[in-house]
């Protein structure tokens, strides 16, 4: 308490003798006082390198102070000129203001933490400029953000767990400039639910639009980056889907997600015919056991089969890929029989994305979405429902 009382009283003397009676005077001191302090660190710090002090004449000298060098970085109370002192051997390696370092403030982190929530270029410039008087370029702030890549890529090659419980794969379509066209992007994304019941996204990859054959890279990703096992994936219907999963990994369960099917086999149903159409469809899907499901989807062809031949095909040739399901206990149906988890993920990325419709690079895509994801998974910190029975009920069934 004293010291705090001691340091308010210095304060006021100096306020006082420098006639501050307002926030900007304020603001000037301090910025004067940050540039004086970082000027005398940097002082020291040669000082240091050197072996003696500045006016020291009596030591041994192998190398020698050399002048000074000017630099202007941005702080919290705005930009500031600095004089970097240096050495006659050019082997001076300042700390406080790192070589190629403009800033000494928690900007770039504001900068980045405002890109990950999807702000543009522009209005980060705004923002920055209103509150620091900082002005800032759309090159400063992809200069900034890219300093999380060397982070991203280390993340993305981080080794993964040997085995997972379930695997949920889907993709998320984007504009991107590529050899001045604007073309389609998908963000391949993959969620994991390890044998703790905890999630976590276990990639992402930017390629061409979503094809099986890149699915299968990811796949052979995963498995070089250590996992072994997957009991369960979840995934929508793309052709050769299954295929490139079972290529990679032969013992798992491949379960189509439900809504992704309802969406796909009813996309040409009438809108008078969609209500009732659906109905059935849940007589279906939410039987008990795929005996009875199957028997369903016999009742479900002969009251729709001739008015919708294609929509009860899908569900035919599909059935496959659909009722793995029916083998399992309610708890571990409503967590593989939809793509719920990674759907929820996607709307965050969505909600992040929507002000940029168009992306300059495959980079400044995965940027956001990384930083998405980091906004995300703060809040992965519980385990999946009912998590011990769905893990003895798998260990039953899979060993």
């Amino acid at each position: 308490m004293k010291k705090k009382s001691k340091m308010s009283e210095l304060m006021k003397e100096l306020m006082k003798k420098e006639e501050i009676n307002d926030v900007a005077n304020l603001q000037s001191m301090l910025k004067e006082m940050m540039k004086n302090g970082v000027e005398a660190l940097l002082e020291a710090e040669l000082d240091e390198e050197l072996g003696y002090d500045k006016y020291d004449n009596k030591s041994e000298k192998s190398n020698y102070r050399n002048g000074s060098s000017k630099k202007v970085v941005r702080t919290d109370y705005g930009e500031i000129d600095l004089k970097i002192p240096r050495d006659r051997n050019n082997e001076f390696k300042p700390e406080i203001v790192p070589k190629y370092s403009k800033d000494l403030s928690a900007i770039e982190d504001k900068v980045i933490s405002m890109y990950g929530k999807g702000m543009t270029t522009r209005d980060i410039s705004d923002h920055i400029e209103e509150i620091y008087q900082i002005p800032l370029s759309a090159q400063s702030i992809s200069r900034m953000t890219d300093k999380i890549l060397p982070i991203v890529e280390e993340w993305q090659q981080r080794p993964l767990n040997t085995e997972y419980s379930f695997v949920f794969m889907d993709a998320v379509h984007y504009k991107v400039k590529h050899n001045n066209r604007i073309v389609s992007k998908a963000a391949y994304i993959v969620v994991g639910i390890d044998d703790d019941g905890f999630k976590d996204v276990l990639g992402i990859w930017i390629g061409e639009n979503e094809t099986s054959k890149f699915w299968l890279k990811v796949l052979t990703d995963l498995k070089n980056r250590g996992v072994k096992r997957v009991h369960l994936f979840s995934v929508d219907g793309l052709p050769g889907f299954q295929q490139a999963i079972l290529a990679t990994y032969p013992e798992s369960i491949v379960q189509r997600c439900i809504i992704h099917q309802i969406r796909q086999s009813t996309r040409y149903v009438s809108y008078k015919h969609i209500k009732p159409l659906i109905s059935d469809l849940k007589d279906v899907y939410q039987a008990p056991n795929e005996e009875t499901g199957h028997k369903n989807l016999m009742y479900f062809e002969e009251t729709w089969g001739t008015l919708y031949p294609t929509c009860v095909r899908s569900w035919k040739e599909n059935w496959d890929v659909i009722s793995p399901f029916y083998s399992y206990s309610e708890n571990i149906r409503k967590i593989m029989y939809t793509t719920n988890i990674i759907e929820n993920l996607n709307r965050q990325y969505r909600k992040v994305t929507k002000g940029k419709p168009i992306f300059p690079t495959d980079n400044a895509l995965l940027k956001v979405l990384f930083l998405a994801t980091n906004n995300a998974t703060k809040k992965w910190t519980s385990r999946q429902k009912n998590w011990d029975q769905i893990k003895n009920e798998l260990i039953i069934l899979h060993g």
